[in-house]
């Protein structure tokens, strides 16, 4: 028979605190939109009409403009050249810090990840896996499966979207990084065990249409995501008028 010391230690251990390890893995990517000038929307438009984004995604990606490989163009005309920053000293800027962007993204979509979740020892990394509790279950699969286990008092997702009609920008250019991997990796610290009902993912659908998983709760706080690990998987690119 346990001692009284021995039950109080299983308590201890039973209630916490406990460490629950979170991962969403699957498709998503990097997106980032930016004001452009007409003169520059002018120039891209049928191009990317007429052969598609390669010539885009090349001026967008490359580090210089003499890197440029371009298939249908011979060059860019300054008025088309948007990642320029002509307020220092012409330097082309990097897609992902455009110095006129006004939104930028970055997560896995919603219907096309799941996640997992393990108990571990701590909080450290690579801290020892106690017990695996939830095993590659698609997002969408569980809202749906906790909303009918909960006569749908519970949904574990909120969606939310970004504004469609940004102020003061008519035209628009985006750079979407298409990925693959492990988009949040976090820690869950609670007392007792994990609760499904507890857990709730938020969602953007940003201008691309794509409803991106943007932050996860667990019990009404936010869990930090120490990072990802994905690989790309191809650049697109267009432009079009607000």
């Amino acid at each position: 028979m346990a001692t009284s010391e021995e039950k109080q230690e299983l308590v201890e251990q039973i209630k916490g605190p406990r460490y629950y390890h979170i991962t969403i893995n699957g498709y998503g990517g990097e997106a980032a939109y930016m004001s452009i000038s007409k003169e520059a929307h002018e120039f891209w438009k049928p191009i990317c009409e007429e052969h598609g984004d390669y010539d885009l995604v090349q001026y967008m990606n490359c580090d210089d403009l003499e890197e440029c490989e371009f298939e249908n163009i011979d060059s860019v005309p300054e008025e088309a050249q948007f990642l320029h920053d002509k307020d220092d000293d012409n330097y082309k800027r990097p897609w992902y810090e455009s110095h006129t962007e006004f939104e930028h993204s970055y997560g896995g979509t919603y219907d096309s990840c799941y996640f997992s979740v393990d108990e571990v020892e701590g909080i450290e990394y690579n801290s020892k896996t106690i017990a695996e509790v939830v095993d590659r279950e698609d997002v969408t699969a569980f809202n749906e499966r906790l909303g009918e286990e909960t006569e749908w008092t519970h949904e574990a997702v909120e969606m939310g979207s970004c504004d469609d009609d940004p102020e003061g920008v008519e035209y628009i250019a985006q750079l979407y990084s298409s990925e693959k991997g492990c988009f949040f990796d976090g820690i869950i610290e609670t007392v007792g065990e994990f609760d499904p009902k507890k857990l709730k993912f938020y969602t953007t659908e940003f201008l691309n249409g794509e409803d991106t998983i943007t932050s996860i709760e667990y019990d009404g706080v936010e869990v930090d995501n120490n990072g990802g690990d994905t690989n790309g998987k191809g650049y697109y690119a267009s432009v079009w008028k607000n």
